[in-house]
């Protein structure tokens, strides 16, 4: 079974425009994402997937490997999805974000081994929830599981909903997991996927992974017990520069 790893990286961002080029540190954020999804063992290639030639320009300086995209894709899948229309003979993709700059290479070894399994259409992470905060944040996603590891759904609102318990019980009487954002696709499902119209409990939720469920595909999940932290907003930088220096 032959890997790829893809990283998605837009200079247009609403909340924080040209963040990929970031300094972190003394790196860019994008080459430190780029070296962090490079010690993963299982992956044949990574490859950053970008519609921006500042961008295109930055990773060759750093000798990464890239590849421009359209400027028309709504998400990351999507321009993963582009990616391998353009790169044959890799049978399943792993789409990891490009704001994740210290994301751990044992989080995608984790979410590469779900493919091990030939019926997993569709892969991606989990971890306990552990504090209220992200318990009742709805910035947070959270997940429920069924039998066989496999998600049943995803919600900006906090699941299962508890009842007849005060909110501060909550932690202490149920399990709830929050969705650690990295997916894989087998390479056909992902072409598959996002060429499906938008579905109503996506416009809902603003979760596109809630179109793939509705149309059928079956989510599989794996518990990492890592955490990440992404950099929507300029002030994240001050808890990366906390966390990690």
């Amino acid at each position: 079974m032959k890997i790829i790893g893809i990283i998605p990286a837009r200079y247009a961002s609403s909340r924080f425009p040209g963040k990929p080029l970031v300094d972190i540190g003394g790196k860019s954020m994008i080459q430190r994402v780029y070296e962090q999804v490079k010690g993963c063992s299982r992956l044949a290639e990574v490859v950053i997937a970008t519609d921006d030639q500042r961008i295109e320009e930055h990773v060759r300086s750093f000798a990464g490997n890239v590849l421009m995209t359209s400027t028309a894709h709504e998400s990351g899948t999507d321009r993963c999805a582009e990616v391998i229309s353009k790169i044959n003979g890799f049978d399943v993709a792993i789409n990891i974000q490009g704001d994740e700059p210290f994301i751990n290479p044992l989080q995608i070894e984790l979410l590469c081994s779900l493919f091990d399994d030939p019926t997993t259409d569709i892969g991606t992470l989990i971890k306990q929830i552990d504090n209220e905060e992200d318990l009742f944040q709805e910035n947070t996603p959270k997940v429920i599981i069924g039998n066989g590891q496999q998600a049943l759904y995803f919600s900006r609102q906090t699941i299962p909903f508890l009842r007849g318990l005060p909110r501060h019980e909550w932690l202490s009487k149920h399990i709830f997991y929050k969705h650690i954002g990295v997916y894989g696709y087998r390479t056909e499902v992902l072409k598959a996927i996002t060429k499906l119209p938008l579905s109503t409990l996506e416009k809902a939720e603003a979760l596109e992974q809630l179109r793939w469920l509705e149309n059928g595909y079956r989510i599989k999940v794996a518990e990492t017990a890592f955490d990440t932290i992404s950099v929507d907003r300029p002030e994240d930088l001050e808890t990366i520069k906390r966390t990690f220096f």
